[in-house]
């Protein structure tokens, strides 16, 4: 089995050194992450300045791109073979709810699965990499189940893990989850510089606006891995009919 393995946080982050070694015998694993930080990318590719590709000493490669770049030119040319899973994270935060679509670490897994190849993103709930140990141990747990199930040889699939940050013991079993929603995020952030111009900074995220039983937010909070399914398909299929005649009608009306 073959895994390629990358993250949002860089390739020295604590997140990825902690997976990659709980990984390293259960596959061959193959490390293409971001040279910096690279938080809430999202998917972005980078498509109007050059990439390059280094070795580090302990052999993993960085690329000074997206979380999206490294795992797309891996795919298509830099591995030299096409990878069975791909694997991001583990990420230094949760990506719960609404924090998926700007989540670099899930963008770095959608880019393996929009190639076809079955992915998982890790992430901890909290910032900090308290009981690290316990959150690789429990990826390498569901990787290994996913391959012992022959999950990894089916049509692909993306899957968004979060995990407690809890002792070993502590973790309960797995809980498959739809995602929650936050409020709104709180206000930007401004600063003058030294030279008296006005710099915005993001504000943090809101807190949980959806977090009822079903929720990946209620699941961890009860010290379930929460284990949700993930599509691309962003078409709000509900609407399509009310669309359709809304459309229908006003096209009827420019004709008149």
């Amino acid at each position: 089995m073959k895994i390629l393995l990358s993250n949002d946080d860089g390739y020295q982050a604590p997140g990825i050194v902690a997976l990659y070694e709980a990984l390293r015998d259960v596959a061959e694993v193959e490390v293409v992450a971001p040279e910096h930080n690279n938080s809430a990318k999202s998917n972005a590719l980078t498509l109007h300045s050059p990439l390059y590709v280094h070795r580090a000493a302990n052999g993993f490669r960085y690329v000074n791109g997206t979380p999206a770049d490294c795992v797309h030119i891996a795919l298509t040319g830099l591995l030299g073979y096409r990878p069975d899973l791909v694997v991001s994270g583990i990420n230094n935060g949760a990506n719960m709810g609404d924090d998926t679509i700007y989540s670099g670490t899930v963008g770095a897994a959608m880019e393996g699965y929009l190639f076809g190849i079955p992915a998982m993103a890790f992430s901890q709930t909290e910032k900090g990499w308290k009981h690290l140990d316990a959150a690789a141990a429990r990826a390498r747990e569901l990787v290994q189940q996913m391959l012992a199930h022959r999950l990894v040889d089916s049509k692909p699939w993306l899957l968004n893990v979060n995990i407690p940050c809890l002792p070993l013991d502590e973790l309960k079993p797995a809980k498959v989850c739809r995602l929650g929603r936050r409020h709104a995020a709180e206000a930007v952030i401004t600063q003058t510089s030294p030279r008296g111009e006005t710099m915005y900074w993001i504000g943090a995220a809101g807190p949980a606006l959806d977090e009822s039983e079903g929720t990946d937010f209620h699941a961890t909070a009860q010290g379930h891995v929460s284990v949700t399914p993930l599509k691309v398909d962003l078409s709000d299929h509900d609407m399509l009919g009310y669309w359709a005649q809304s459309m229908t009608r006003l096209s009827a009306r420019e004709r008149t």
